[in-house]
Formats: C-alpha cells, sequence, structure tokens
C-alpha cells in the first residue's frame, strides 16, 4: 500500500512517529460515540498505533493517518481491514475525523483516495464499508457516495460499553465504479 493524495487530503502509512499527532486529534470524545476504541488516552493511541503496525505486518489491514493538506496536520485516520488477496475484496473502515473537520469534503476526498486505489491499482472486485444501526450520520455519508446497503447484521459485535451492535452492510463493486467515479468527480468532489 502506497501514500495516496489529492489537493485536499493526504493519507499517509501510520507510523509510531504519529503517536503525538493522532492523540492531538482525537481529544474530542464524540469521535468515539460509535467506534470500538476511544483514544483520548495517550496509552490508548500507542496500543491503536502497534496493533496497526503489527497489523500491517500480517497483512490483514492497513492503516493510514488522515492529513489536512490545508492545515498540514493529522486530523483522523482509516484503515483498510479485511484484507482478502485471493477473492480480491477489502474494506474501508475504522474512519474517524476531528469534528472540526465534520460536515467538510474530507472524508469524501479520502473515500475517494481509497476507492481509486482499490479499483484502479489493486484491482479488487469489491469494497465493503460497514457502520453500526445507531450510526445515521455514517449511514447517510456512505449512502451518498455511492455504496449499495446490503443488508444488516444481527447482533453482530459487542461495543465497548458492552452493548450488542447491528452492522449495516455495504459494497461498491468492480462493475459499479465507473459510475461511482463519475458521480464523485462531477459532483461530490465539487462541493
Amino acid at each position: 500500500m502506497k501514500r495516496l493524495e489529492n489537493t485536499v487530503v493526504q493519507l499517509i502509512p501510520m507510523e509510531l512517529n504519529h503517536i503525538k499527532g493522532i492523540f492531538k486529534a482525537a481529544q474530542d470524545q464524540r469521535i468515539w460515540e460509535h467506534m470500538s476504541v476511544d483514544l483520548t488516552n495517550k496509552n490508548s493511541v500507542i496500543q491503536y498505533v502497534q496493533d496497526a503496525l503489527r497489523k500491517r505486518e500480517n497483512e490483514t489491514d492497513f492503516a493510514y493517518v488522515i492529513i489536512s493538506k490545508k492545515d498540514q496536520s493529522i486530523i483522523g485516520a482509516t484503515w483498510f481491514l479485511d484484507i482478502s488477496k485471493h477473492h480480491r475484496r477489502i474494506e474501508i473502515g475504522s474512519t474517524w475525523i476531528n469534528p472540526r473537520y465534520w460536515r467538510t469534503n474530507i472524508n469524501t476526498h479520502c473515500k475517494y483516495l481509497l476507492l481509486k486505489y482499490c479499483f484502479e491499482e489493486l484491482n479488487l472486485n469489491r469494497v465493503q464499508i460497514k457502520t453500526g444501526h445507531e450510526n445515521i450520520r455514517s449511514q447517510k455519508a456512505i449512502e451518498r457516495i455511492g455504496a449499495v446497503k446490503e443488508g444488516i447484521l444481527r447482533n453482530h459485535m459487542i461495543r465497548k460499553e458492552g452493548e450488542i451492535r447491528h452492522t449495516v452492510m455495504y459494497s461498491i463493486i468492480r462493475e459499479e465504479w465507473a459510475q461511482v467515479k463519475t458521480d464523485f468527480e462531477k459532483r461530490l468532489l465539487q462541493q
């Protein structure tokens, strides 16, 4: 996997030297409401980055830090998960962004770069995205980029507070990418 960027955002492979920037960006509790981690303390961030590096080495996941080109600072992270080279599929997930950048074009640009890389360079057949059943903001964002809702996995996960989470599954497949890309380039990236 490689660094991805455009005029708005950089996605840089996560490294140990990103701990300080991740910790700084992670200090708003609203980020963690629907997430399985909480990075508001330094030890959690250290563990998070070490876990990312271990999973990258095992080739199961690959984590990026998100850098705003305007501010030249880390503002969040996003991951490739559940990597299957054999089945040519991947999941984009565990994305979090500091609330200062919510409702901006940052996440749209991130998803475009990741999807373009998946379909045009990795030659994947499927990219899936999932979110919790209560995370309506995330569901709307996923639908906005053209992902198809496939269904709900009931009682799929246990959240960090011990509550059961149903998971809403979405995907974009290779045959849909040309139209999704056109929608990004003509509409979504212009906002």
